[in-house]
């Protein structure tokens, strides 16, 4: 949906209101002109309501609004006492047009002093239910996200079973795209499948993007860029619906951008950048790249001890969290510093680390073209494009920037032997609409980051991991083992910042006590 499109549907919304509400804007005192000047119709039907003017902004704030005009309905309903069960699923189930029928085809009064107490038990816990539901999920949306790390590609940064808060404020939050969607979950229901309603049809990216149920994309301004490796957790940019819900009817179909899988990793380039990987280091603008003192970058090293075999105490000691034995050999996964470490032991007779040489050719790597010889451990130089900048349309650059032009920016784009066009004109240079950065995993070789899908759009950034809530083992065989497998030194520590993470664990144990006693202090002395 353009933003046109967007402008027509919320003018067609106030017509439909307009004709559904203005003889009750009259029977409650109002002028019937009221009903149909959009936002200021809104404010005084709040009035009419009896209800605070700020839930006019939860009105317009998408996801949450979804909850709000259920509720609002169900409000002018029994303003003009219609407060049966009947009434309220009615209004609920018509979508608001039984509004219509109060309108047009009853005698209704309006009732100024009404109650606006629930009128049972019943009553009481689901108005509470929806506010907490609607509380929830303005914070889960516009500020603070909880989040699960799944894979290896951070660890010893980031564990397998760390749960995070990302903060959606930093860089700005993501107004949703997807406006039908239910509230605080991704894109699955348990038993339901899908968490939301889309042009599920699509079979392109490009009419994937044209869905009319889709808000165009806008986002909160934030009070901090993304710099040189921040933890940033974004859509994945190659997801689809293909390979993601096992789809095996051949149909390529895409998810919408806010409903793709996300992913974490470190942002090692920005905007501007160009990025080169020589033997397993990051180099940027050909200088090799200082990580924060808590990143633990890793590398695949081969161990021989010559048929010797270490135990669990020293596997443990070395920190080794991922291994297994090739050809009589370990082969262990390790930061440089733990390599030279376990060098030192006696039982080891060599150890080598396993790098992917310059000029072989891996085809899963971005931008998947045989003119770049690349592999994983010796990649690039990469530039990484900046709003703003125009670069050349050629045979060599065209591999990088096609995807950009086509998907991520949305334009019509051909090619015509060595001749491109852009929306039916042709081009040859091209200048970017939007920021782009290179994410990588500090688990080098065990990573599925950017060397193999490209760039990520700041469109596609989520936010900002602040704060680790918990951390266990994920593959514990039960709920008791895992509450034992509990990394309490990884509890509540931040998850930027330099130095060895503090736990401020305990402060919040402290904290947690004392606001239940003051609570408790405070209804004793209400009943005194």
């Amino acid at each position: 949906m353009t933003f046109t499109e967007l402008f027509i549907f919320f003018l067609s919304i106030q017509v439909l209101h307009f004709l559904a509400t203005w003889k009750l804007y009259v029977k409650a005192g109002r002028k019937a002109w009221e009903a149909a000047v959009p936002i200021y119709n809104a404010i005084v039907l709040m009035q009419i309501i009896n209800r605070s003017k700020w839930w006019v902004l939860l009105l317009f704030v998408p996801i949450v609004n979804l909850l709000m005009f259920p509720i609002v309905w169900i409000e002018t309903c029994r303003s003009f006492g219609f407060n049966s069960r009947k009434d309220t699923v009615l209004a609920v189930l018509t979508l608001g047009f039984y509004l219509f029928y109060l309108n047009y085809a009853t005698n209704s009064t309006y009732v100024e002093n009404r109650s606006l107490e629930p009128q049972s038990n019943l009553g009481e816990w689901i108005s509470s239910v929806a506010f907490a539901i609607i509380a929830a999920t303005l914070v889960h949306t516009y500020f603070m996200q909880p989040y699960t790390i799944p894979t290896s590609s951070l660890e010893k940064t980031l564990y397998v079973g760390d749960y995070l808060f990302v903060s959606k404020f930093h860089y700005g939050a993501r107004v949703p795209m997807t406006a039908i969607s239910a509230p605080m979950v991704h894109d699955t229901l348990p038993f339901l499948g899908k968490s939301y309603v889309s042009n599920s049809d699509a079979d392109s990216y490009e009419s994937s993007w044209k869905n009319k149920l889709s808000l165009p994309y806008l986002r909160v301004p934030g009070f901090q860029k993304i710099s040189r490796n921040d933890i940033v957790v974004f859509s994945w940019p190659a997801d689809s619906l293909k390979t993601m819900w096992g789809d095996t009817s051949g149909k390529f179909t895409y998810k919408p951008l806010d409903k793709r899988t996300n992913y974490v990793k470190r942002c090692v380039a920005i905007p501007g950048d160009s990025l080169e990987i020589r033997d397993g280091y990051i180099y940027i603008n050909g200088k090799r790249t200082v990580l924060p003192d808590r990143a633990r970058t890793q590398y695949y090293f081969t161990v021989d001890t010559q048929g010797v075999s270490f135990n669990k105490q020293t596997i443990a000691r070395y920190n080794v969290r991922e291994g297994a034995i090739r050809d009589g050999k370990y082969l262990f996964n390790l930061t440089d510093e733990e390599a030279s470490l376990l060098s030192k032991n006696p039982l080891v007779k060599s150890i080598t680390k396993n790098i992917d040489p310059k000029g072989i050719y891996d085809e899963k790597l971005f931008p998947h073209n045989p003119q770049f010889a690349w592999s994983q451990d010796n990649y690039g130089p990469i530039y990484i494009p900046k709003k703003g900048e125009t670069v050349a349309l050629n045979a060599t650059s065209i591999s990088f920037y096609e995807q950009i032009i086509r998907r991520y920016e949305h334009n019509n784009f051909t090619i015509n032997g060595d001749a491109y066009y852009i929306n039916g004109k042709k081009a040859t240079t091209y200048t970017f609409k939007q920021d782009y950065y290179w994410m990588m995993g500090d688990n080098r070789q065990s990573s599925l980051d950017a060397r193999y899908w490209g760039y990520v759009p700041f469109d596609h950034v989520v936010g900002k991991p602040v704060f680790i809530w918990l951390s266990w083992d994920p593959n514990a065989p039960n709920f008791i083992a895992k509450l034992k497998s509990i990394r309490w030194d990884r509890m509540f520590t931040t998850v930027g910042g330099s130095g060895k993470p503090v736990s401020y664990f305990n402060f919040f144990i402290i904290s947690l006590a004392l606001y239940f006693a003051i609570n408790y202090y405070r209804k004793r002395k209400k009943t005194t």
